[in-house]
């Protein structure tokens, strides 16, 4: 299924899907309603990858497998170890006796959405299996190229405390997820409601049902690409890219995938919101979870403790904010 031949879907439409699709997912997740918005746009972004990273508990396994029943799409489970191989994830030609041939076995790479989970657990090497399918959503098996199913995201964790027998993930490899999230502990209020309603439930699993489909998801990303951006807005975006390549406490800034990545939440961001334009406001959801973790601070700062989230919040200062003309707002 391409994006071509997929049913053609209005802006109101994907706003009502995607409030749909979130409030199904809230059945399992209580009180997370503004990073499920993040995700849902990251979702209908192209390429739209999502690392979160958090403590233990905090329901990141459960937000992922929970996206994947609403979305109506396939779901795989990687537990990343240090002795996983990359033919673990893409899968590899086995031998058949019986049959006199090899045959092939894919791995758990090959479905739409994919939870890799504690991600950093995995040596180098088998995390740089998912570089060419995070890029160009496509496996290379013995030589031979296979498509990936569409649309193809990889929900990655990590654990922010544990660092004793873990790999810290590449650079290049970060780059290539669209934003990075942290769930949070939910409030007393919120923790009550999870109890009261595992109670009432009697049992761990929550039922959620598909409101959408695959196609429907590629038609939803297919108008998401429509959505204008004012030539003043994006070059905000490119202003603040620029900002963090010259700011004095930066060692390497945001790379244009940064500003990509920019432009196509906040598009869907735009689109959730029912609205077929992009405003300065739709930007500021999204310029720490989209470029904290592209840009690498100078060594002296971390003897201070000065984080990437700190940086960016002086970059968002320093730099100007657009102001639209009446009519485009």
């Amino acid at each position: 299924m391409t994006m071509e031949n997929s049913p053609k879907i209005s802006i109101e439409q994907v706003a009502e899907l995607s409030t749909r699709v979130i409030q199904e997912v809230e059945k399992a997740v209580v009180g997370k309603r503004g990073v499920l918005q993040l995700m849902m746009a990251a979702f209908l972004s192209s390429g739209g990858h999502i690392l979160l990273e958090d403590y233990p508990g905090l329901a990141k396994t459960l937000i992922a497998n929970s996206f994947a029943m609403a979305l109506g799409m396939q779901f795989k489970r990687i537990q990343f170890t240090p002795d996983l191989l990359p033919g673990d994830i893409t899968g590899g030609y086995v031998f058949e006796s019986d049959q006199n041939r090899f045959l092939l076995r894919k791995g758990p790479i090959f479905t739409n959405i994919l939870l890799a989970d504690e991600i950093n657990r995995a040596s180098p090497k088998t995390q740089s299996a998912l570089l060419e399918a995070m890029q160009e959503y496509q496996v290379t098996l013995e030589g031979e190229t296979l498509p990936l199913p569409e649309p193809f995201i990889v929900i990655a964790t990590q654990n922010p405390i544990e660092y004793e027998g873990t790999f810290p993930l590449p650079e290049a490899q970060l780059d290539r997820f669209m934003v990075k999230l942290s769930i949070g502990y939910p409030s007393a209020e919120e923790e009550d409601e999870i109890l009261k309603r595992r109670a009432e439930r009697k049992k761990d699993v929550v039922p959620l049902q598909a409101i959408i489909s695959a196609e429907t998801f590629l038609a939803m990303r297919a108008t998401v690409e429509g959505v204008y951006v004012d030539p003043d807005v994006r070059r905000y975006m490119v202003d603040l890219a620029a900002k963090s390549r010259s700011h004095r406490q930066v060692s390497v800034g945001v790379s244009p995938r940064g500003s990509l990545a920019l432009l196509k939440l906040t598009r869907a961001w735009a689109a959730i919101q029912g609205r077929n334009y992009v405003v300065p406001d739709d930007i500021k959801q999204f310029i720490q979870p989209a470029l904290s973790h592209r840009i690498i601070l100078e060594p002296s700062l971390w003897d201070i403790k000065k984080s990437e989230n700190t940086v960016i919040v002086e970059i968002t200062q320093s730099v100007p904010v657009p102001v639209l003309k009446p009519e485009n707002e």
